[in-house]
């Protein structure tokens, strides 16, 4: 048996024996639904583009066309992804009981639709779309043409403004309800198991650390380093595509 077979074998151990185990992912389970992450050396998309000038609140505000510009493209691969093994394998081992929640820094939807139910959504949701103006939400689909067609952007029946979708963009707070339950869950929490996440996104990376600090042992399932590998109790340097699945099937 090699390092990596007994770190997975460790991992499945100690998530079966959890009282509450709790998973935390990030943009590194959906990759391999084609979503590309955001900080990945040459693929990231903040390699591409920087943040500040199409992902901002005040850019939202004040060029709303080039916020859809950016998003568009982002978009149609979101609606086209489908869930991969690590997120159907996250939605069994919740089914099972051994996951009691899942904590995501993702806006693709994807837990959702692989079959997860207790998910919470720090950084917002695509799903639906809200004016600032009239406060009215709309689910996002109502606007599916405006969405994808160039020099389009979705406007509020009421009040015509131009619609934001409900995720957080730089400038702006978390959703302070889903944050809240999140920290909750973390504090519970005896096993959290990262799946996908670099943690280098504050504050929502500090959650896995709330979690180490109220006794939690931690797994973290990622490519590169993270700045909690020296406190995990172990660490998974593989894919979650490759190691998610194995953990589930030693379980179950």
């Amino acid at each position: 048996m090699n390092d990596l077979e007994r770190s997975i074998e460790e991992a499945a151990a100690l998530l079966r024996s959890a009282r509450y185990a709790v998973a935390f992912t990030g943009a590194g389970i959906s990759t391999g639904s084609g979503i590309p992450d955001f900080r990945s050396k040459n693929t990231g998309l903040w390699e591409r583009y920087n943040p500040m000038e199409v992902a901002s609140l005040g850019v939202f505000e004040s060029h709303p066309e080039r916020f859809y510009d950016w998003l568009r493209p982002l978009l149609q691969g979101i609606w086209e992804a489908e869930p991969n093994p690590a997120h159907r394998s996250l939605a069994q081992l919740e089914a099972a009981g051994i996951i009691k929640a899942i904590i995501t820094q993702n806006i693709d939807d994807l837990h959702q639709r692989a079959g997860s139910k207790n998910i919470y959504e720090v950084h917002g949701s695509l799903r639906t779309m809200t004016c600032s103006v009239c406060d009215e939400t709309y689910p996002a689909n109502r606007f599916k043409n405006e969405l994808i067609q160039a020099n389009q952007m979705p406007h509020c029946p009421n009040c015509q403004r131009v619609l934001k979708p409900d995720i957080t963009l730089f400038g702006e707070m978390l959703p302070y309800d889903v944050w809240l339950e999140a920290e909750e869950h973390c504090r519970r929490a005896d096993v959290i198991l990262v799946a996908g996440s670099s943690l280098e996104v504050w504050p929502a990376a500090s959650l896995p650390q709330l979690s180490l600090e109220h006794g939690a042992k931690v797994i973290i399932n990622n490519l590169t380093p993270t700045p909690l590998d020296s406190s995990a109790e172990i660490l998974l340097p593989v894919s979650v595509i490759e190691a998610l699945p194995r953990i589930t099937s030693l379980i179950l």
